[in-house]
């Protein structure tokens, strides 16, 4: 154990190995002072006090177990990314949002895309038919993705996109338009979602079996790790695990078994661990419990540190480091009284930072009704400009730490979390877990649990069970253009009719025959989507040689 003169000591390395060599880079920013002009420290520690196991179970922000954050400045030096989640109709309507929110002073993008496009359809297809551009952006082809980006500069705009299914056509095509913008791949900064099991969970945006899946995957990260150095190569989502029911513990233990498998299969398909761990990214969700949402990211870092070095031996720290984005939570708001989901927002939106957030989307309030309007989506950005500009939240570094309450909490999620890993490996790993139907039992019940806490009144959310009232909501709403749909589809078939289909036949071609030898399939969905190939066009020759998956019934 280490007491308070060892803590004192540890400090002062700390500030002169790990702090000092960042200010060199960033310095921090400026006038950290309390409302009351009281100078904010940089950390807090138990200097005078009983230290107990702090530096095995905190440390210090930068290091190693990174309880207190990935960065040794944390916010001090730079606030974390504002990227709010938009997409919408075609690309030229969603261009527009981004355009507007860039304007308002988001620092990120956040691609939405509708469904067709993420299970891989094309927009004109009948599958796609009443879906397309409603929940996201519709986007077939190379040509919707310049439209998407027009005027948008990739050499300056971090773009994350909520792709998994066919995340590998949708990369290509943003590789494809930076070429045009005369931006190189080795510039392109952003995350990839890519996370095709949480969808087997949780989610249901899956079009090929899981092994298939991750095989492409693998192969993304392969690619990236060549060519796209500073592009997140995933964002391994605990967010939808979240959304479908699940605990906080669940949402740590399944997420982070998730992070396990696909550090497996990169290892079996040949790639060192350091050479793509550094750029692993995740996603997680932060509901209304201030207090647990914040120790649940404090325990997942820990875990997750221990995992990569002890499990996978990583020797690069970076290796180690649990970066994430955050997404206060669809699932908490309510279409009773909208204008409460503006606080529970704040509250989310404040856990997320309390608990060390990479970037952060903020929900807006009309989300249980519908697609965020203009207003809302603003309100909703201003919500993370006013905690980073006047709460003090991101004034010093993990603010929290040491309060009995929050490591009780931190310690427990924990060793729930790791429980859940172990229960995995006994079945034999993630993809064995899921067509076993393990997490998606688990996570049932929690919800079922929780939803009829709810019902029976043992659990109170303000304007559905209690303090209800009288007066109906009067919300504008914002609704999607339904002649976007025709319009989509016109453009998508206008787009066949002026292409070089020899180049689209010949490049299709050429990716079942890499698909059947094992190869990376990056170069040549790349070539494809340069010729213009569809979204559907690539996805059927991908089924043609994997199969397409259907999940089937698990009782409990």
């Amino acid at each position: 154990m280490l007491k308070a003169d060892s803590i004192t000591d540890a400090a002062a390395r700390w500030e002169a190995e790990t702090v000092a060599p960042v200010l060199a880079k960033a310095p921090e920013r400026a006038n950290l002072v309390t409302a009351s002009n009281v100078p904010i420290e940089r950390l807090y520690t138990p200097s005078e006090a009983e230290a107990g196991d702090y530096a095995e179970k905190l440390g210090f922000p930068g290091q190693y177990p990174f309880t207190r954050g990935v960065q040794p400045t944390m916010y001090r030096g730079r606030l974390w990314t504002m990227r709010q989640y938009a997409g919408f109709a075609t690309a030229d309507e969603s261009n527009r949002r981004y355009r507007f929110l860039l304007e308002q002073g988001s620092t990120g993008l956040s691609v939405a895309f509708d469904l067709p496009t993420q299970i891989g359809y094309d927009s004109d297809d009948p599958e796609a038919c009443g879906e397309v551009g409603r929940v996201g952006v519709a986007i077939d082809s190379l040509a919707d993705m310049e439209a998407l980006f027009d005027g948008i500069p990739l050499d300056k705009v971090s773009t994350s996109m909520t792709i998994n299914a066919t995340s590998a056509i949708l990369l290509a095509m943003y590789v494809a338009v930076g070429e045009k913008q005369g931006v190189p791949a080795a510039k392109l900064t952003g995350t990839l979602q890519n996370d095709i099991l949480k969808e087997y969970i949780a989610r249901g945006t899956y079009r090929f079996p899981p092994r298939p899946s991750l095989r492409l995957t693998s192969d993304i990260f392969a690619y990236c790790t060549r060519h796209l150095p500073k592009f997140n190569t995933i964002s391994i989502s605990g967010y939808h695990i979240r959304e479908a029911g699940s605990t906080a513990a669940q949402e740590v233990g399944f997420t982070l078994a998730d992070a396990v498998c696909y550090v497996e299969t990169a290892l079996r398909a040949g790639l060192a661990v350091d050479d793509f761990a550094p750029r692993l990214a995740f996603f997680f969700a932060a509901h209304t419990d201030l207090f647990e949402e914040a120790a649940k990211f404090r325990a997942a870092r820990r875990l997750y540190a221990r995992i990569m070095r002890e499990r996978f031996g990583a020797q690069d720290p970076r290796s180690w480091m649990l970066r994430f984005h955050t997404q206060t939570g669809g699932v908490t708001l309510t279409a009773q009284q909208p204008e409460n989901n503006v606080v529970r927002v704040a509250l989310q939106a404040l856990a997320a930072v309390l608990g060390g957030t990479q970037s952060l989307h903020t929900n807006g309030k009309d989300e249980a009704l519908a697609l965020p309007t203009e207003a809302a989506a603003q309100l909703a950005l201003r919500t993370q400009q006013i905690i980073a500009c006047e709460s003090g939240a991101a004034s010093t570094i993990d603010p929290l730490g040491g309060s009995y309450y929050v490591e009780q909490l931190t310690d427990r999620i924990e060793r729930e979390a790791e429980a859940y890993i172990r229960a995995i490996d006994e079945r034999g790993g993630m993809v064995a877990a899921i067509e076993q139907g393990y997490p998606q039992r688990e996570i049932e019940h929690s919800a079922y649990a929780f939803n009829r806490e709810i019902d029976e009144g043992r659990r109170q959310v303000v304007g559905v069970n209690c303090f209800t009232g009288d007066a109906p909501a009067d919300v504008p709403l914002f609704r999607v253009d339904e002649a976007a749909t025709a319009r989509q589809v016109e453009r998508v078939r206008a787009l066949r009719a002026s292409r070089d289909d020899a180049a689209v036949r010949n490049s299709l071609s050429e990716i079942a025959a890499v698909a059947r030898a094992g190869d990376n399939l990056l170069p040549s969905i790349l070539t494809a989507v340069k010729a213009y190939a569809t979204v559907g066009e690539i996805c059927r020759v991908l089924a043609g040689e994997f199969g397409e998956y259907c999940e089937a019934f698990h009782s409990a």
